[in-house]
């Protein structure tokens, strides 16, 4: 058994927030059902390159649009609005990341669909939120980043400001959906109905911030960008071997005094390195030392020294490098499964590794519409009636 088996996902969402949410609610076994529009479908079907399979599937939209069957409605249009009230009375949850009152305007917000089906969990995902100043401003990953702070502590001291190199602020909330969809499950067993769930990157983004908002809040100086290094641990960021980089945490002074003694420096009980407090205050001076030995060799020498004496140390891998570890395929982290149009879809896997009711992935990514007449059928409608969708609402 899968932990949502028996529930069911209405998937209004496009681009990556909600679709990675609601990827992760079939993982958990819900059945999702992902709504596209008519023409090109969720706007991600056309972010590339790169492209493939015979049928140039956008590698972006595979990413996040697994375990779901596929349909195509124009919520523009009565008809199509009618499908998703039919599809609102049997679903236990509704992801969807329109514009705040897009949905009222249609005649499908929250307060009309909860009259359909009270136990309906309604999740809304926005750059903003659905109240404040900026609640009707477009939200993108990257603008989420820079209002929330991320780039402000991201990037090199002297350097220009850089984003995380993954869209963090979209995966953030989708996470949080996913967290918001969990806790109003469990409220419902309670209460029995269901509830709106509003979640925005921005909002997102902030509850990142942890030590960097506390240090705020307690009048200490500004958080300033320090590239890999760490504002409160030294050493703790990436150091240059002679033949590349590696990253090096020394995370207490246990570590401390092992490292000193890996590196041959006789500095542990020095009064400007003995505590972490002291090292923080001296930190230039100190890494200039530990450059001035890390340089000497490369850097799987040190990596093979820093894993004998129990120090945290790491090369920095690429993308490439993560997944031909063998470690990635006995964690389970590469998914395979078939998919008509690129023969075998990869994805990445479930990080959670649940003892009695583990989470699975069951389909690829849907073609676009691929499923359309299958539910359309289940909803009640007549093959006639089903072919004038087909016309009508894929042109």
């Amino acid at each position: 058994m899968r932990p949502l088996e028996g529930l069911r996902v209405l998937d209004l969402s496009r681009i990556l927030a909600g679709p990675y949410c609601t990827q992760y609610l079939g993982e958990m076994g819900a059945e999702v059902i992902k709504v596209e529009p008519p023409g090109h479908g969720d706007d991600t079907r056309t972010w590339g390159p790169p492209f493939v399979g015979e049928t140039g599937e956008a590698v972006y939209f595979l990413a996040t649009n697994r375990n779901k069957r596929g349909i195509v409605l124009d919520l523009k249009t009565e008809r199509g609005r009618d499908a998703v009230r039919r599809l609102v009375a049997g679903s236990d949850v509704l992801v969807e990341n329109f514009r705040p009152g897009t949905l009222e305007k249609w005649g499908l917000g929250y307060a009309e669909l909860a009259e359909l089906n009270p136990r309906l969990i309604h999740v809304s995902i926005t750059g903003f939120g659905q109240t404040g100043r900026y609640r009707d401003r477009p939200g993108y990953d990257l603008v989420a980043q820079a209002m929330g702070g991320v780039m402000g502590l991201t990037g090199e001291p002297d350097g220009a400001p850089a984003k995380v190199g993954l869209p963090v602020a979209d995966l953030n909330a989708g996470t949080w959906a996913i967290i918001a969809v969990l806790m109003a499950l469990q409220a419902r067993h309670t209460t029995g109905r269901g509830q709106y769930l509003d979640v925005s990157l921005l909002d997102s983004q902030l509850a990142w911030h942890v030590y960097a908002a506390g240090a705020h809040f307690y009048d200490t100086p500004r958080p300033k960008r320090m590239g890999s290094a760490h504002p409160s641990i030294v050493p703790y960021q990436a150091y240059e071997a002679s033949d590349g980089w590696i990253i090096i945490a020394v995370g207490s002074e246990k570590l401390w005094h092992r490292f000193c003694d890996v590196l041959g420096l006789t500095i542990a009980d020095d009064p400007r390195f003995r505590t972490n407090a002291s090292r923080a205050a001296h930190r230039d001076q100190l890494n200039k030392m530990i450059d001035a030995v890390l340089c000497r060799k490369p850097a799987a020498e040190w990596l093979d020294a820093f894993e004998a004496a129990s120090i945290p140390a790491s090369p920095i891998a690429t993308i490439d490098e993560v997944y031909a570890d063998p470690w990635a395929a006995e964690r389970d982290q590469i998914v395979e499964l078939p998919h008509a149009g690129v023969g075998t879809y990869r994805g990445t896997g479930f990080p959670i590794k649940a003892s009695d009711t583990p989470a699975a992935p069951t389909s690829a990514p849907p073609l676009l519409g691929e499923h359309t007449a299958e539910v359309l059928a289940e909803l009640g409608y007549t093959a006639e009636e089903i072919a004038d969708f087909g016309a009508g609402d894929q042109e």
